[in-house]
């Protein structure tokens, strides 16, 4: 099979929202009038972002979902994406099973492929996704991370730490329960992006970013573009990993002191974490019911730099810990 006859096969499909789609040097976009182009890319590398045996049709799954979390950050409506896809070899099982986890997806958010390329190479991803984000009175309505704002409340979606609990299971540095093991690794290999809760938060959110490095480290992204500081609390952070919730798992398997490790700088949880003035937390609960999506209020923005860490009876705890960096 040929590198046409396999983008044919997998990967081409009517255009509907694109003006032109797969199969010329250029895909063509229209954004709807009164919009902004959100456009955002990633990379998942063998060996560095997912294990040589994952599955492939979660690998397809997860390589559009982190995409789109970025297009959720900034509660964009998902438009369409791009595909650059190396590959050792054409297996055609590979193929069909990855194809049908990334258009799945696609399919579930309106967000059809229109272009990329394909070679042949170590196993690597990369996705380009575009959105739009309506235009108000001339003023655009995307959530950034530069306005966060003294006496903000700080919140995140979902759960956090499930996707670095698998990940040590599946490393062999602790042993789960086959239930729990099972709910986390589908967090850390399929995760769900947040787009409908970004959306919903448009105009009623101050900053908002998607965590994917850990909380801990992503957090401080808005402080520094917003110049402001933070504290978060440790003890309803910590009630935010999976095994509080799971019947299977026995009490104590997992130290108080890993698991908020695990919550504050896991990474791979593809959760929105997003600052929203006091005044807004009705809308708040508002925008959470509408995506179907639990948020959790965990602390508040502040004047003064800087990220504190607090106890249940607001004494200070040791900030030790250190989110994910390609480089360090």
């Amino acid at each position: 099979m040929g590198e046409f006859d396999l983008i044919a096969r997998y990967f081409t499909r009517p255009a509907t929202k694109a003006a032109l789609g797969v199969g010329d040097d250029c895909a063509l976009l229209q954004p709807t009038p009164g919009t902004q182009l959100a456009i955002s890319c990633d990379m998942l590398v063998e060996g560095r972002h997912f294990f040589a045996d994952v599955d492939p049709f979660a690998l397809g799954h997860k390589a559009l979902a982190v995409n789109l979390s970025d297009l959720a950050a900034c509660g964009a409506t998902p438009l369409a994406f791009t595909l650059a896809l190396a590959l050792p070899r054409a297996d055609e099982a590979w193929l069909e099973a990855f194809s049908r986890g990334l258009l799945g997806l696609a399919d579930a958010h309106g967000c059809e492929l229109i272009g990329g390329d394909t070679t042949q190479g170590p196993l690597n991803i990369c996705i380009t996704v575009f959105g739009e984000v309506p235009v108000v009175d001339g003023k655009s309505q995307a959530l950034l991370r530069s306005g966060a704002r003294d006496g903000d409340d700080i919140y995140v979606s979902g759960t956090l730490g499930d996707a670095r609990l698998a990940l040590e299971a599946l490393r062999g540095t602790l042993i789960l329960p086959p239930a729990l093991l099972a709910q986390t690794r589908q967090r850390l290999e399929q995760p769900t992006p947040r787009v409908a809760l970004g959306q919903a938060l448009r105009g009623v959110a101050s900053a908002a970013l998607d965590l994917s490095d850990g909380l801990l480290g992503d957090l401080q992204h808005i402080l520094q573009a917003s110049g402001v500081g933070a504290t978060l609390d440790t003890a309803i952070a910590s009630n935010l990993i999976a095994v509080h919730t799971h019947p299977a798992l026995e009490t104590g398997i997992i130290p108080s002191e890993k698991q908020l490790e695990y919550v504050l700088a896991g990474g791979d949880d593809y959760e929105l974490a997003f600052t929203a003035p006091a005044s807004a937390r009705e809308a708040v609960r508002t925008a959470s019911q509408q995506a179907g999506t639990p948020v959790t209020r965990i602390g508040r923005i502040e004047a003064e730099r800087g990220l504190r860490l607090v106890d249940a009876n607001g004494q200070p705890v040791p900030n030790t810990f250190s989110s994910f960096d390609h480089f360090a």
